[in-house]
């Protein structure tokens, strides 16, 4: 029991704090530099996935064509996932304004709809994004601008998730350590996800897309294939507001680690040391080792119980857990709670969700079509 305590300890420990403590240190040793040409302007195909957008489209649109690049560099590819509302009538409008629509043959999902508009696309990169992701003026420009380091092979956006008001909130707060944590890692050698809301790639990346697995987690994993590596730029932005509904945000981040485990194990190789270096570690420690957490809290505290029944200490180390779970439940049913009570709430929310996601996967339910999340 001490032993297995212990050990479930570690490995909590070390997913959330241990990790990126390493990687501090190694960016304190080693600092990967990216060579970025803000003039770097290559021709540039921006594919926005929709399904039934009908209420948000239109500020898409509108949102795009203030988008600062060059317009004869830049295709606009709206990928319409079979949309069976006004989706594809409203971009149709803008086809003067050089808005393309690419609607898929039947419902097939985000990834197949990007793969038919890659079919279609001309762009040395591709930049992805979607209707619910607001870009500023500069943003595309400027995550562009890191291809002109040949060592790169994808980018990454970093998230800004806001409240109704403007506010970070407190799902905000775990989202900026997962931006924090990327900027290690970007420093370090190479990021191990992209933000799936604005992400971009070399088109030589984009080949044989898959269309059942997340595309911004297996455009990252064929980018250090290919030998490249991927970072997060902090100067482009994706920013979005809070999901309305947290049952449904639940359950989307439920079907994103089912996908995410899906390719996880298709790429397994990956952690091969003696091919693939360093970004094995970061993917065991990042990926893998996260995915065990939720395994190794029920283990930590189903041990801790028995310890405590000998010894103050382990009645302490209860105690403790106690109070994470009960601040947790208090986050739960407080709308509008202190970062006290949310942080633990949303830590719990993402561990319940990966555990849910193993039983799925290990059940053999993938997810493949998707509905737009109520913000």
């Amino acid at each position: 029991m001490l032993i297995l305590f212990w050990l479930s300890v570690f490995i909590i420990v070390y997913s959330y704090f241990g990790y990126p403590l390493v990687l501090f240190l190694l960016s304190l040793v080693s600092k990967r530099k990216v060579e970025k040409d803000p003039g770097y302007t290559p021709y540039v195909t921006l594919i926005i996935t929709v399904h039934n957008e009908q209420k948000r489209v239109l500020m898409k649109i509108q949102n795009t064509l203030e988008l600062d690049y060059p317009k004869d560099r830049l295709e606009v590819i709206f990928a319409s996932d079979y949309s069976s509302d006004k989706t594809d009538e409203i971009i149709k409008e803008y086809e003067q304004e050089g808005i393309q629509l690419v609607r898929s043959p039947h419902r097939g999902g985000k990834e197949f709809a990007q793969k038919c508009a890659l079919e279609k696309s001309h762009g040395e990169v591709i930049v992805f994004t979607d209707v619910a992701t607001i870009l500023e003026k500069e943003a595309l420009q400027k995550i562009v601008a890191n291809f002109s380091d040949k060592t790169i092979g994808c980018v990454s956006s970093e998230d800004r998730f806001i409240d109704e008001q403007g506010k970070v909130s407190g799902e905000g707060a775990y989202v900026r350590y997962e931006m924090w944590l990327r900027s290690l890692e970007s420093k370090v050698n190479s990021v191990v996800g992209l933000s799936g809301s604005f992400f971009a790639a070399r088109k030589e990346i984009c080949v044989n897309w898959a269309t059942n697995i997340p595309s911004d987690f297996n455009t990252l994993l064929n980018c250090i294939k290919a030998g490249y590596r991927g970072i997060s730029d902090p100067d482009s932005m994706g920013i979005y507001t809070n999901i309305k509904d947290q049952n449904k945000e639940f359950d989307r981040k439920v079907r994103t680690i089912t996908r995410g485990l899906s390719a996880f194990m298709k790429n397994v190789e990956l952690l091969n040391p003696f091919q693939y270096g360093i970004f094995s570690w970061q993917l065991f420690s990042h990926k893998l080792m996260r995915w065990f957490v939720p395994w190794f809290l029920v283990l930590a505290l189903f041990t801790n119980v028995f310890l405590a029944v000998k010894n103050a200490f382990y009645s302490l180390m209860l105690a403790i857990q106690v109070v994470c779970y009960f601040l947790a439940a208090a986050g739960r049913v407080s709308a509008n709670g202190s970062v006290l009570l949310k942080i633990p709430f949303y830590f719990i929310q993402v561990n319940h969700a990966i555990a849910v996601a193993w039983i799925k996967y290990i059940k053999g339910e993938r997810f493949v079509t998707w509905s737009p999340s109520n913000r």
